[in-house]
């Protein structure tokens, strides 16, 4: 792993969309409005269900957020897709975090349920991304993981076999 720490607060998490934290040319977060988390509370390598990585993160949900004037008006909901999103940011900012370079890329998901909304009444998301699968060649450098959102404690989303990879082109 390489020298970062377990935790990161909103500051570091926007030098990473900077392209500060883990160097030119490596996995880099989405600036705001696209940067879906406000901290990460937790971040291994070897942790999670299946020993191979984890992620915690949470983001607070404010009724002035972005996307609940356009989906949809009159009735507004965070687009699921946001929560997908932020999985995927998660799961590629691990693979930095190990010290892997390269951008990320999302390559995409087995499986997604979407059993809940999250409405302007909520006050915060936490994401769990687990690692199935975390592996380096000289060939690729790719994540898979499993995850879930939840909204206040509720599991709202889950969704397995995320696929993230890093490319240094």
């Amino acid at each position: 792993m390489a020298d970062f720490p377990t935790s990161f607060d909103k500051e570091a998490l926007l030098q990473c969309a900077r392209g500060e934290l883990f160097g030119p040319g490596n996995a880099q977060l989405p600036a705001p409005p696209m940067l879906m988390m406000d901290r990460i509370t937790e971040i291994s390598g070897d942790g999670g269900l299946h020993g191979k990585g984890h992620v915690v993160a949470e983001f607070d949900i404010t009724p002035d957020l972005w996307f609940f004037d356009c989906h949809f008006p009159g009735n507004p909901i965070m687009p699921g897709c946001l929560g997908l999103d932020g999985l995927w940011q998660l799961t590629g900012f691990n693979l930095g975090w190990r010290g892997w370079q390269g951008r990320g890329y999302a390559l995409g998901v087995g499986e997604v349920k979407l059993t809940g909304m999250v409405r302007p009444d909520r006050k915060m998301l936490t994401y769990k991304v687990d690692f199935t699968k975390a592996l380096q060649t000289r060939r690729l450098t790719m994540g898979v993981a499993n995850g879930i959102v939840e909204a206040d404690g509720e599991v709202i989303y889950q969704v397995t076999d995320m696929k993230v990879a890093l490319s240094e082109s």
